[in-house]
């Protein structure tokens, strides 16, 4: 790694180019402007500040993306076509496609599971794929695409919500759970949806917004980036306290929404006519009393340990910009990136609940239904989430008074 003279760090693989074009960029988490030069094939740009990833070259990324994006399409459209996983108990058996679990949601009365099924695990991941296809297909080409920089954001605020991965773990430890009450089959559409998950996770991994604005850029004036043209990303102003209230606001919601989340019932199993309730930590106990360790300390840290983990992370963070703190820069930053990453995977419990509800309806033989708290639960991720978009990381690293006088003049 070394440092260029423009004020960022530049780690390389190859040789630094020698040109003198220069793009501004403003860091997304500690507002340090900076000049990043162009960037040869397997570079990458660091904020010198707070290490953030300013930008990253890879060989062929537009063409990789492309292609790993019509990739992930093809699977998907093929998980939906066969049999995903079928159960079998006391000689009934149960055979579930991907939107047949829409239906048995639905007709059992939890319309809410089904759209957050329906919208983070199908809709929100084929809009994605879809506009970057027919983004890159225009850019590729040399032509700036219809809502090109519009259409790009929104793939970039939805990218947060995609969590085919996360419904993917839930679903694993699904059958682990089952899998001793039951046979169980596995059929196509599962390995396919697998073949998804992989596919999609290395699409978005490609994905550089600098380098993609940069492409955007390019088409829509043409020579913008060969010319000397300086490309400045755009940058909002921060407004602090707006910010600081919102983010106190999510963190109390979620935490009002905590406490019945964990001492409600989550699922009831009804086996033989017996109701059988339990809650998020009794589901974790039971699991370890069965010799499940594993299941049982992937469904804790979860469940349990990272969302409070992450409202503790949040709490501390805001109060500390709210107070003009300047200690522990690095620590919070990191803080926050973990906290940021983290969140969405409190989902897997959502989605454990969601594959057994649909999958095990054998009546009164066997049945499992979702508990009261699996919406506060739901509430707790999304809230918890929000709560990271809305705090401002830049006031880590600059005077909050400062900036209520440059949004005030």
């Amino acid at each position: 790694m070394a440092r260029h003279d423009a004020g960022v760090f530049i780690a390389m693989d190859e040789a630094t180019p020698d040109h003198n074009l220069m793009d501004t960029e403003i860091c997304h988490e500690c507002d340090l402007k900076v000049e990043i030069p162009p960037l040869g094939i397997n570079q990458k740009a660091l904020c010198p500040r707070c290490g953030y990833l300013l930008s990253a070259n890879r060989a062929n990324s537009l063409a990789r993306i492309q292609a790993l994006a019509i990739t992930s399409l093809i699977f998907l459209f093929i998980s939906l076509a066969f049999d995903f996983i079928s159960f079998k108990s006391s000689g009934l058996e149960n055979k579930v496609k991907m939107l047949d679990s829409l239906d048995i949601l639905m007709d059992s009365g939890y319309i809410a599971l089904a759209i957050i099924k329906l919208v983070t695990v199908f809709i929100i991941p084929a809009f994605v794929l879809c506009a970057l296809i027919y983004l890159l297909v225009f850019i590729r080409n040399g032509r700036y695409p219809w809502q090109g920089d519009r259409l790009m954001n929104m793939i970039l605020l939805l990218i947060p919500w995609n969590m085919a991965e996360i419904f993917l773990v839930g679903t694993l430890v699904s059958l682990i759970k089952i899998v001793s009450l039951a046979d169980i089959i596995l059929g196509p559409s599962f390995f396919a949806f697998i073949l998804f998950s992989i596919a999609m996770t290395a699409t978005l991994l490609h994905i550089d917004k600098r380098q993609l604005s940069l492409a955007l850029a390019a088409t829509r004036a043409k020579g913008v980036a060969d010319t000397g043209a300086t490309v400045e990303s755009p940058h909002q102003a921060i407004n602090p306290s707006l910010s600081i209230q919102r983010t106190w606001a999510l963190i109390i919601t979620s935490i009002m929404l905590f406490i019945p989340a964990n001492t409600l019932p989550i699922m009831n199993t009804r086996l033989l006519g017996q109701d059988d309730p339990s809650t998020i930590i009794g589901g974790v106990l039971l699991l370890w009393h069965h010799g499940s360790y594993p299941i049982a300390m992937v469904i804790f840290i979860a469940s349990i340990l990272v969302p409070i983990a992450k409202i503790l992370v949040l709490i501390w963070l805001n109060y500390s910009v709210q107070t003009n703190s300047m200690s522990l820069e690095q620590q919070r930053i990191v803080l926050y990136r973990i906290a940021e990453f983290i969140g969405r995977w409190s989902m897997i419990d959502i989605f454990v609940v969601i594959v057994l509800a649909s999958l095990v309806q054998l009546g009164n033989t066997m049945s499992i239904v979702p508990g009261a708290a699996t919406f506060a639960f739901t509430g707790v991720v999304v809230v918890t989430m929000l709560a990271a978009m809305s705090f401002e990381p830049r006031l880590i690293y600059n005077d909050k008074s400062a900036y209520e006088h440059r949004t005030t003049s």
